[in-house]
């Protein structure tokens, strides 16, 4: 089986865009300090599940996708706020969103996230998960959109092309998502599913520093390359 790797010739790449966006950002700032002290743009960062419920689980390491979930939107919100972007995260915790007394606590959970995507004010909402199959073969990044959004689509595709581009067995298409958080967003959405934690392989390669880091480096390029359009 191929083992996930970062396309050697995008690690130049990325080494590159490190630099560039240290550089950008210092430049955003001073354009700020001087201007108007709002951002340009404003996102909201969905991790995926949480408290109660842990979402998939590894087979190896038993890490569970909650935890995951809330580590590269972590990742992802230090690099957007870096970059000059308000961030707001649905979820900051390892706790759920759910009402505890609530009856239904999916239910409960799922309308609390539409609440704060919909409450936000945001340009964009980008939703992250774990993905398992029974297959352990199964590998890859995909991003998700709604079906009939067009924004959604525009969203979804710069992201999985930034993916596509850095990551050898990233999907190259997008696909139509029926999730809850894409279709009752009022704002582009999209949901990327970042790995399958039923690999082994990609289990222990999702739980590594570098990885995560690199992973988000390409989902801000994604959003940056939304925007520009």
């Amino acid at each position: 089986m191929k083992f996930i790797t970062v396309k050697k010739r995008t690690l130049c790449v990325i080494l590159s865009g490190i630099i560039l966006l240290c550089f950008g950002v210092g430049v955003c700032f001073a354009v700020r300090a001087t201007s108007s002290p709002r951002a340009q743009h404003s996102i909201v960062i969905d991790a995926g599940h949480g408290g109660r419920d842990g979402g998939a689980v590894g087979k190896t390491t038993g890490v569970t996708e909650s935890k995951l979930n809330l580590e590269y939107a972590l990742e992802l919100k230090e690099l957007c706020q870096q970059f000059g972007f308000d961030v707001v995260l649905t979820r900051s915790t390892m706790d759920g969103l759910y009402d505890e007394s609530a009856p239904n606590k999916k239910k409960s959970e799922m309308e609390k996230r539409k609440n704060i995507i919909n409450n936000s004010g945001a340009d964009l909402m980008i939703s992250l998960h774990m993905n398992a199959f029974p297959l352990p073969s199964s590998s890859g990044a995909q991003v998700f959109y709604a079906k009939g959004s067009g924004l959604g689509f525009e969203l979804a595709k710069s992201v999985q092309t930034s993916l596509s581009q850095s990551f050898e067995n990233a999907r190259d298409c997008v696909s139509v998502g029926d999730y809850f958080v894409l279709n009752y967003s009022e704002i582009p959405a999209c949901l990327v599913e970042c790995g399958f934690l039923s690999n082994p392989e990609e289990e222990k390669l999702l739980q590594t520093e570098q990885y995560r880091k690199s992973f988000c480096y390409s989902l801000l390029y994604g959003i940056i390359n939304f925007f520009d359009m």
